[in-house]
């Protein structure tokens, strides 16, 4: 399990429940360190004046904000500490709002809250009654020197913190982003077969489908790599042409998908069709010979790439 981040208690009225606070995610980035290409030694950086061009202790850099090109006020570190908000063991539940009223945009980092010892009925009954109303806690609470505004959610029994941006963080299209106003409305027909478009490629949500392959290959790049392997790049594919015409792109995306269904049930009924494996000629089969069967190739089971672990630089 993570370490603890944070520790502290989730409060609502006059209940108190004891939790700690852990990383819901991990990153699993491919991380490269830079070397020098004769050496293979490391590339290290450092702290210098742009007005010497020698290196500065650290007990000489002050924080200082740039007001225009050129011109800046410095503010002290004291200074800062005056200001940082009163650490705080506590986060204390503000309001309760259905998870519907919240655009995904405002979420930013997910957490889990983990009851402490003794808390875990109200815990439990916290996360529960969420979940029964369909409910999203909206509190604050400090963590690292940084008041962070959160939204609390049943996840599988579990309680989900997430970080949430401020509204003046959220950039707004049409207000601060420019959008084009003279687009030309699409038709009845391109409407119709957009639909008809989505509605195929609709289907449910599973995360394990998606899959970062290029931090695959780039792990087995470094696989081959590392067994000594000479490895001769691959020429960039081609980008497919533009298809200017809306009518004529939505038109070929439908054949598309409507061949890769044909094929896909195909697949199925040719499978179906496939005899069975005959049956045993011993009554009672043992174990291994049932794992063994399990195992076989002809399984249409699909073994799941393994795991790496690496470690990053």
């Amino acid at each position: 399990m993570p370490n603890a981040i944070w520790t502290g208690s989730i409060s609502f009225g006059l209940v108190t429940v004891p939790v700690r606070l852990v990383s819901a995610t991990r990153s699993q980035d491919v991380r490269f360190n830079q070397l020098e290409a004769e050496t293979g030694a490391r590339i290290r950086y450092r702290r210098v004046s742009e007005q010497t061009g020698e290196e500065v202790p650290n007990d000489q850099i002050v924080k200082g904000y740039e007001l225009e090109p050129g011109r800046y006020v410095v503010v002290e570190g004291d200074e800062l500490a005056a200001l940082k908000p009163k650490a705080s063991r506590q986060i204390e539940i503000e309001d309760f709002v259905d998870l519907s009223e919240i655009d995904p945009i405002y979420f930013e980092q997910p957490y889990y809250l983990i009851p402490d010892k003794d808390a875990e009925k109200a815990y439990r009954l916290l996360a529960d009654v969420m979940k029964d109303e369909n409910k999203v806690a909206i509190g604050r609470f400090v963590l690292r020197s940084k008041e962070a505004l959160v939204a609390i959610r049943p996840v599988d029994g579990a309680l989900c913190l997430e970080t949430m941006r401020y509204a003046d963080e959220v950039l707004e299209p049409g207000r601060d982003i420019e959008m084009p106003e003279d687009a030309a409305a699409p038709s009845a027909r391109e409407l119709d077969m957009a639909r008809q478009l989505v509605n195929t490629l609709t289907g449910t949500f599973d995360p394990e489908k998606y899959r970062d392959e290029y931090r695959e290959e780039v792990l087995a790049l470094i696989d081959r790599k590392a067994a000594g392997e000479e490895v001769v790049a691959s020429p960039a594919p081609e980008e497919p042409a533009k298809v200017l015409d809306l009518m004529a792109a939505l038109e070929a995306s439908l054949a598309r998908t409507g061949a890769r269904q044909a094929s896909g049930d195909a697949d199925d009924a040719a499978a179906a069709k496939a005899p069975t494996a005959r049956p045993a000629k011993r009554a009672a089969a043992t174990k291994e010979t049932t794992a063994k069967k399990a195992s076989s190739p002809k399984s249409t089971a699909t073994k799941e790439p393994a795991k790496r672990t690496r470690k990053s630089a």
